[in-house]
């Protein structure tokens, strides 16, 4: 059943209510809560701090002036399923089965195996959640529940795989007996759906319910130790927003959606200094890739960073992070280090006294990338990224070096301002490309031939993540490479619960 605005007005009334009732309270945890706000499909260059004009992002600007901004943040894939895999887990997405974006159909999901930020929270006894976009397999034995969250509610997958996809629609229109391409999109809650059929209007309130789950969550739990994740679905295609924001940033639907994050995480910030928590949580925000450019209007901006969304270029891989801890984290700092998203797990477990997994890692504890202002970073390397088993570039914390292979591009194409994308041209990498980002971010001028030693060193940092994850380019196969789970013949679906 759609969402009436009779339930938007019990929402507004309902964080009201919280408001008034909740005191103060002072927690008696020993180590930090931790919030974690994640962003899907959010240009580098779309808030205040990272160079945004076009729309006011105030308390994402209060949080950079509270506390850190890190600008060479990077994710572990440039898509959906695979960024979040690599966030939760502190792997790279190779290592553990996952490449792009799972879908409706999908019958795979993140291993019991692998250890979550949620399991290294419960290590510790935190009450832990998830409010927002999953997107690591949609069946009971791969959601949040069973992966270390103790609350979940959200979408399963990307809020465009649903029925009025642009793509179903133009289909449809050409044909009206086609069936659509997905099925009806369904809202979850723990294990179970409670919506089957989220539409349009359910969508406009989606970020304020999640806003509100967490803030009365934080609330319940203001006394122990807790992890609150929060994969937002905006700004992914289809734009929504609710009545409180649509139509008042002056930058269109797009603008309206980045405007209501940032309001989400006012909520966040302002709950945490009414409880009096500030200085007892490490707050998080970064996003899971860059701007999906092919939308035009509707997609954000990378600003100086090349390409976007689905390729290995900065504008793909390279996302606006912001980190706040009072009292731990200097105010009003940055960090030009190396790092990503790979690297929140170690560095919160390292935090709340927790034992990483037996198993390999990639991410690396960057706490001294947090706190100080002359630390390094702790990556010899990092592969951005593997796509489709194929590692298509490599970098460390100034050099970047791009392999051939084929990527999508827009190629200065003006994109559409009616929420559909336009197509994409496919572009080449012919030969080993070298970018020397401390001075040309924007990745224009291959320096490949004047640094030879440069390109040999990060060619055997290659070889070295090649014998591990492998590359279909070569044909070499990984030797550490863990795969995801499948869901088994009579074992439990969406659908069937």
């Amino acid at each position: 059943m759609p969402i009436s605005s009779i339930k938007y007005a019990l929402c507004i009334a309902l964080s009201l209510v919280l408001a008034m009732t909740s005191a103060p309270l002072t927690a008696s945890a020993k180590t930090p809560n931790v919030v974690i706000i994640f962003i899907d499909d959010m240009g580098y260059a779309d808030i205040g701090p990272f160079g945004a004009t076009s729309v006011r992002t105030p308390n994402l600007d209060r949080m950079a002036k509270q506390g850190r901004k890190f600008t060479d943040f990077i994710v572990s894939s440039a898509v959906c399923s695979a960024s979040r895999s690599a966030l939760l887990t502190g792997c790279v997405h190779e290592r553990i089965g996952f490449r792009g974006a799972l879908g409706p159909q999908a019958k795979m999901g993140i291993a019991a195996s692998e250890v979550t930020l949620g399991e290294i929270c419960k290590q510790k006894e935190y009450a832990t959640a998830c409010f927002g976009k999953w997107h690591l397999g949609h069946h009971p034995k791969f959601l949040p529940t069973r992966h270390g969250f103790d609350v979940y509610y959200g979408l399963p997958y990307s809020n465009d795989m649903w029925p009025f996809h642009p793509e179903d629609i133009a289909a449809r229109a050409k044909n009206p007996k086609k069936k659509p391409n997905y099925p009806p999109l369904p809202m979850i809650e723990g294990t179970r759906i409670v919506d089957e059929e989220v539409t349009g209007e359910d969508q406009t309130l989606m970020t304020v319910e999640y806003t509100q789950r967490a803030v009365k969550f934080i609330k319940e739990h203001a006394a122990d130790p807790f992890f609150v994740y929060m994969p937002h679905s905006m700004v992914h295609v289809p734009l929504y927003s609710s009545p409180m924001t649509a139509g008042k940033s002056g930058a269109g639907p797009y603008g309206d959606a980045v405007s209501e994050i940032d309001w989400s995480v006012g909520q966040v910030l302002d709950t945490l200094a009414e409880l009096k928590l500030e200085e007892q949580t490490l707050v998080v925000f970064t996003t899971d890739n860059g701007p999906w450019l092919s939308y035009g209007s509707h997609g954000g901006s990378a600003g100086p960073l090349r390409e976007g969304k689905g390729t290995s270029w900065e504008g793909g891989i390279r996302v606006p992070t912001l980190m706040q801890w009072k009292g731990t984290i200097p105010a009003d700092s940055r960090c030009d280090q190396l790092a990503s998203t790979i690297d929140l797990l170690p560095t919160v477990a390292a935090a709340i006294d927790a034992q990483l997994p037996s198993h390999m890692i990639d991410g690396k504890n960057i706490r001294s990338l947090m706190v100080t202002d002359d630390a390094k970073s702790p990556h010899s390397s990092i592969p951005c990224y593997y796509a489709d088993g194929q590692l298509q570039a490599i970098r460390n914390d100034r050099w970047k070096l791009v392999f051939p292979h084929t990527y999508r591009s827009i190629d200065n194409q003006k994109g559409k301002s009616d929420g559909t994308p336009i197509a994409y041209v496919n572009k080449k990498v012919e030969s080993i490309e070298l970018y020397d980002l401390d001075a040309d971010v924007g990745e224009t001028k291959n320096v490949a031939e004047a640094n030879p030693s440069v390109i040999q060193q990060l060619k055997s940092e290659a070889d070295r993540w090649r014998a591990e994850l492998g590359d279909s380019l070569t044909g070499v196969k990984g030797n550490s490479v863990r795969p995801a789970d499948k869901l088994l013949d009579g074992e439990p679906t969406l659908t069937g619960e």
